[in-house]
């Protein structure tokens, strides 16, 4: 297969490189994010309800900045507790933009939870949807454009989405969460070849534990890992720091490929922001200048003292 990149020396090539042309490959990574802990929801339907008020988060994320055709993402997640049974239920979105590809989804969710001792609860979640595929092979500028393996773009090819999960919390002191935000494996093909596209099951392993250093100050390591058939287990290492319960900082490091910085405020009971800077650690990084990640967190409801709900997960 030939194509053109240009872009002078901030080329398309080094980038599909690093994704391994994940639109023509069996197996690829989910979107990355840096604050991951602060939309749970999206990867782990189990913890639909957990904060125990309604809660809407969005995130942004813009990968490899000055790269073109690099990732951008934008998620959103509303989710709610019902009632005094343990009941919860949440509406996740997300959409995608890498190179040539488009990836849309939507999904419901849905948690029940049981206590396992009067501070330890243990979720079950439950996640079902749809997901879109769009491919426009026409934007690699092929040498050749009669290339058979350029002429048949992917136009809303759609597949089912369903996920599960389980999430076992001590009140505000530790979490360990286990899911799979999509346990279905889709294949998507055309007349050129045999597969341009698939989606693999990933897995999801995230912890953390709350320490507390003073009456105003909490610290917290974390640990998401992410593994997927046909790529290399991600792993995520942070450590973040909660001051007055209302002023975050942080660092992350992700194995092999990333330092991140973090930081996020509580402007109010009901209204959080968080920034993050990704420093790309890889060739990569010789094409871009990084990474940013955006999130907003917005609550209503009163959860117990003078906050919505002050937990650090």
């Amino acid at each position: 297969m030939k194509a053109i990149y240009t872009n002078q020396k901030k080329t398309m090539l080094p980038l599909l490189m690093a994704m391994g042309l994940p639109f023509l490959c069996q197996g690829q990574q989910d979107s990355e994010y840096t604050q991951y802990m602060y939309n749970t929801v999206t990867v782990n339907p189990a913890y639909a309800g957990n904060r125990g008020v309604l809660s809407f988060n969005s995130l942004y994320r813009s990968q490899w900045i000055g790269l073109d055709g690099a990732p951008k993402s934008l998620t959103f997640s509303l989710n709610t507790p019902i009632g005094e049974q343990g009941v919860g239920l949440g509406l996740s979105g997300i959409h995608d933009e890498i190179g040539p590809s488009t990836e849309s989804s939507v999904t419901l969710d849905f948690s029940y939870t049981v206590p396992l001792s009067r501070r330890t609860h243990l979720s079950f979640g439950l996640k079902g949807g749809v997901h879109l595929l769009d491919v426009d092979f026409g934007k690699l500028r092929p040498d050749d454009p009669t290339d058979p393996n350029f002429l048949n773009n992917i136009d809303n090819r759609f597949s089912p989405n369903l996920g599960l999960g389980l999430y076992v919390h001590l009140d505000d002191r530790w979490y360990v969460g286990l899911s799979s935000p999509n346990i279905l494996s889709t294949d998507h093909y055309d007349d050129a070849i045999s597969s341009t596209a698939s989606e693999q099951a990933h897995i999801y392993l995230i912890t953390g534990y709350v320490f507390d250093i003073g009456r105003e100050l909490k610290f917290k390591p974390a640990m998401l890992a992410k593994a997927v058939k046909g790529a290399p287990l991600a792993l995520d290492v942070s450590t973040s720091f909660l001051f007055h319960d209302r002023f975050t900082v942080g660092l992350s490091y992700r194995l092999d490929t990333t330092i991140s910085a973090l930081a996020g405020f509580q402007i109010s009971d009901r209204f959080m922001l968080g920034y993050a800077y990704d420093y790309d650690t890889t060739e990569l990084g010789n094409y871009n200048s990084g990474s940013h990640d955006f999130f907003l967190r917005f609550e209503l409801g009163t959860r117990i003292r003078r906050s919505v709900n002050p937990r650090f997960f």
